[in-house]
Parts: C-alpha cells; sequence; structure tokens
C-alpha cells in the first residue's frame, strides 16, 4: 500500500510555498489572517465521500480531490476527514479491517491508500488534513455476524455492548480502552496528520425504553465510584487523557481536538451550564464532560456542534456561543463553533434556515468573541451543493481572503 515518503512531503512542502506566494496570498500590505476555516467529511454509510460504494480506486482518488480543491476554492484551509467511522479503517491498519464504505465489503482492500493520499494531496493544496475518528461505534446495526470474521468485535464478543439496533465497544473495560487507542493511533503513527479528531459521540445517545447493559464491567470497575454515571464520565476522562498524552508522545505537535454537542448542560440542571433547555446533556447522556476538558485544557481544540438558528427557543445560537466562549477564556484550548451548513435550505428546517443569510449572521456574532477562533461546516456535500447560496454568502461576507489555519 502507499505510504507517504519523505520525497511525496518535500514536493507537497514546496507546493504549499508556491501557493503562498501565488494568487491566494493575503493582498500586499495587509496583515495576515489566521483563524480555522473547516469543513468534515464524512464516510459514515457514504454520508459526502465515497459517493457510492463499490467505485474504482481512479473514481474514489477524483471525488476526493475534488473535495480538496472545492475546500481550497472556498478559501477554507483545513479539512477534517472521518478515517475510521465504525471500528474499520481507510488506511491499511493491523488493528481493524478495511471500511466497506470503500468497496461495499468489509476488509477488502481499495487497492489504494486513502488517508496517506489524503494527507499528501491536502498538504500540497496548503490545507490542514484532521484524522476524525469515532472511538466506541462498532456498526450501525445489531449483528455481529454481518462483521468480517476477522474482526475484533467477533474475536472479543464480551466487548460488545448492542444498544439502540446498533453495536458498541463497551468504554467500562480497560482492555477495550486500550485497543481503540491502539488502533487510532496507529494512524497517527504511520502518517504525518495535523490532529486527531473526535465528534459527539461516546457513549451512545439515549435511546428512550433502553439501557446501555455493562452491569458486569461496573460490578468489576466501578467500585470507587459514588454512582454509574460518574464511573461512565471516568471512564471517558481517561480516554480523553490517554490520547492526549500518546498523540503528544507519538507525534510531537500533532493537535487534539473533540467536537461534542452543542450543550453541557442545561443551567436548570447545574448553575454553570446554558441558559438552554436542550433534551440532550452531554455531561448527563453521553457521559461525556466536555466543559471539563476545556476549564483544564485536557484538549487542544473544542468545535461544539452548535447547530441551532439564532432565535432557536430551546438551544439559542446567540446564547450558546458566549457560553462557549466564557468555558474558553483564559485556557489552553482553542474554542472554534462547528456550524449547520447541511440545514440550510433542507426541508423540515425552521424559516430561519431557509434564510441564505443565517449562516453568515453566525460567523458575524461570533466575531464580537474573541475567544473563537473560527468554524467548521458541516459537511462537505452541503458545501458542495450549497443549496440556498449560504455558504456562498459565508465566502463573500467573511472570507475574502485566505487565512491560515492555527498553528
Amino acid at each position: 500500500m502507499v505510504r507517504v515518503s519523505r520525497r511525496a512531503f518535500t514536493l507537497a512542502a514546496l507546493s504549499t510555498l508556491a501557493m503562498a506566494q501565488g494568487s491566494t496570498a493575503a493582498p500586499r500590505g495587509s496583515r495576515a489572517v489566521t483563524e480555522m476555516r473547516g469543513v468534515w467529511l464524512a464516510t459514515v454509510d457514504n454520508r459526502d465521500w465515497p459517493s457510492r460504494k463499490g467505485l474504482s480506486a481512479a473514481e474514489q482518488r477524483a471525488e476526493l480531490i475534488a473535495h480538496l480543491d472545492r475546500a481550497v476554492r472556498d478559501r477554507l484551509n483545513t479539512v477534517i476527514l472521518q478515517v475510521r467511522p465504525t471500528a474499520d479503517a481507510l488506511w491499511p491498519s493491523p488493528y481493524e479491517p478495511w471500511s466497506r464504505v470503500l468497496t461495499g465489503t468489509q476488509g477488502r482492500s481499495p487497492g489504494w491508500d486513502p488517508l496517506g493520499t489524503a494527507v499528501t494531496e491536502a498538504h500540497a493544496r496548503g490545507l490542514e488534513l484532521h484524522a476524525w475518528f469515532n472511538p466506541y461505534r462498532i456498526a450501525n446495526h445489531d449483528d455481529p455476524t454481518k462483521l468480517v470474521a476477522s474482526h475484533p468485535a467477533r474475536r472479543h464478543p464480551h466487548w460488545v455492548v448492542p444498544y439502540g439496533g446498533r453495536l458498541y465497544y463497551n468504554p467500562g473495560l480497560p482492555e477495550v480502552r486500550a485497543f481503540v487507542e491502539d488502533a487510532m493511533l496507529d494512524a497517527v503513527a504511520e502518517y504525518p496528520v495535523d490532529a486527531v479528531h473526535f465528534d459527539d459521540y461516546f457513549y451512545p445517545y439515549p435511546v428512550a425504553g433502553q439501557s446501555f447493559e455493562d452491569d458486569a464491567a461496573y460490578d468489576t470497575y466501578g467500585g470507587n465510584f459514588a454512582n454509574r454515571a460518574a464511573w461512565r464520565r471516568d471512564n471517558i476522562n481517561q480516554l480523553v487523557r490517554e490520547i492526549a498524552a500518546r498523540v503528544e508522545k507519538i507525534r510531537p505537535g500533532t493537535r487534539f481536538g473533540i467536537s461534542p454537542f452543542g450543550v453541557w448542560r442545561n443551567a436548570t440542571s447545574d448553575s454553570r451550564g446554558s441558559a438552554t433547555r436542550a433534551g440532550v446533556q452531554t455531561y448527563d447522556d453521553m457521559y461525556a464532560d466536555t466543559r471539563r476538558w476545556v476549564r483544564e485544557s485536557w484538549i487542544d481544540y473544542v468545535v461544539p456542534q452548535v447547530y441551532w438558528h439564532i432565535g432557536f427557543a430551546a438551544a439559542d445560537y446567540a446564547a450558546l456561543v458566549p457560553w462557549w466562549a466564557q468555558v474558553a477564556k483564559g485556557t489552553r484550548t482553542r474554542l472554534y463553533i462547528g456550524e449547520a451548513l447541511y440545514k440550510a435550505g433542507a426541508q423540515g428546517q425552521p424559516a430561519a434556515w431557509q434564510d441564505p443569510t443565517e449562516l453568515s449572521r453566525h460567523l458575524t456574532l461570533a466575531a464580537g468573541h474573541p475567544e473563537v477562533r473560527g468554524h467548521v461546516f458541516f459537511a462537505a456535500e452541503d458545501v458542495a451543493k450549497d443549496r440556498t447560496g449560504a455558504m456562498a454568502r459565508v465566502i463573500a461576507d467573511h472570507y475574502r481572503q485566505s487565512a491560515n489555519p492555527p498553528r
């Protein structure tokens, strides 16, 4: 398989330098802008890329390059590529099988190295490439026999918890935590990715009437905690701290960022919480103490998914951005805001999302908070389609010149 050679990165560096000296550079006499301008490139269920399973290697590569080129044209500077969507891999991993999103068959080689190519081609275009992993999701179905026979979840069935029609690794088992860390960090050891990125899935989102069955693990490991919720939060805290430490050891300078659901806790649950009435709270439902990770600077950056419009009663964008800014203030964790481009012009969305200026207004509001260092848009296919011109409006209003990614 294709690995990233020293020669390839020398060429990439020269190409990046040429771009910096070319037409995309800031005008002479102007001050260079530094901010996150990112886009998520989701692969789970072929959401953004590849457009369908079973494309040839050349077709997959061409689609990937088109997304990177689109990012450059839109004056973005960071692509967050999902490389481990469901306990599988978009690189030749010694731990987990090739992802079925490539060939349609889990474990079948696509004949090329998507992650290696993505890193090389992104860097050649002056883009950062952040490798996006999902730690615990195994499958978007609940039938282990549908997994390839060699899958770790089949070799270690006691690691697996079926829940809500899906399969998950049990975060309460130390051997699971060690395995998923090893599996994810193999990519960091093999490729010069600019960051490791998690999204909002830790313990799964709650499903009414169902329980996440981890009694045996709790009985074995939960004795020092006041309750199961505190033990579950500690399991996730350990994962976050250990990943941060191991990334720094394996490839110093590579960052670690997390994009959580936008509400830590409502103020009605905790006086430190936000002025929201969200039905889901990461602290209570996913056992992810996102506020603590920022306040204690465990992570290099946070991208809360503030996926609601200005004026939304239950979770107002105008209330959550200042809340997150206050959380990040005085910490070493950089704050970027996750933006719901996918809602712009989508059927069934409120009237605010049919207005092509809504997203631009988000960036204008966030600019009033110096802690906000940029934005990330969900997701790449929506950037390409831009149904209502909302992304074009953002570019015209806010991205008239290129920007350096935060280092």
